[in-house]
């Protein structure tokens, strides 16, 4: 298991996002390295955690539970198949490109070491919007991606440290409970009846997806499907 690329993004004007600056960081290139990887703050304060990538819109990316997104090769490979396009690394607005992981597979507060210092915790997978629907340029992406259900994961840092290209991953803490990142994807857009499963995997959770899971629950009750 290990970082097949590591990718960053620099803001850039483009006519598809629905950020009012009109600017984007989505577009991420693959860089050598070494790269920071640190903490970057609160949610609409902090951006990036990887230092000199670009978070334009801070209301929705970025901050210390989204600070560092995931997208594993083989789901690159796979879409690949899919569209009949080539789809490079990075493609996806993700700043770790894997290989050997099933990062949608991965559990929620699960722990990776990447490189000889920089961890990592599962918080959530990525919910498709506009601007990534018009940086593919796909029509009808954000269902298609919605219901693909391989949404790549985002992780806050844990330990922070620098980072490159080829750096191996280690699963270092798994927790006990069964709560994936697909699960959780499913449970926030297709399929609110799992929402209060959510609830098994308590603060390592991304704050927005436990606070939608605990109101579904004072509304609904928590049995499931």
């Amino acid at each position: 298991m290990k970082v097949l690329s590591l990718n960053l993004g620099r803001a850039r004007a483009v006519e598809y996002t629905d950020q009012p600056e009109g600017v984007t960081g989505m577009d991420k290139r693959p860089v050598e390295g070494p790269v920071r990887v640190a903490a970057p703050g609160p949610k609409g304060v902090g951006g990036s955690g990887l230092a000199g990538d670009a978070v334009c819109d801070t209301r929705h990316h970025g901050g210390d539970d989204q600070a560092v997104y995931a997208v594993a090769r083989e789901d690159l490979d796979a879409w690949e198949r899919e569209l009949g396009r080539p789809l490079v690394n990075g493609v996806f607005g993700e700043n770790l490109t894997t290989q050997g992981i099933d990062v949608s597979g991965a559990l929620i507060g699960e722990r990776w070491q990447v490189g000889p210092d920089v961890v990592l915790e599962v918080t959530s997978g990525r919910i498709p919007c506009r601007t990534f629907q018009g940086h593919l340029g796909e029509k009808g992406w954000v269902r298609r991606f919605t219901q693909k259900g391989a949404p790549g994961a985002y992780l806050r840092v844990i330990r922070p440290g620098d980072i490159r290209a080829g750096d191996p991953v280690r699963i270092v803490h798994r927790p006990d409970h069964d709560i994936t990142v697909a699960l959780s994807f499913r449970a926030v857009t297709t399929e609110r009846e799992l929402l209060p499963r959510l609830l098994a995997a308590a603060d390592t959770l991304h704050p927005g997806e436990l606070e939608t899971a605990r109101k579904y629950v004072e509304k609904y009750g928590t049995s499931v499907a």
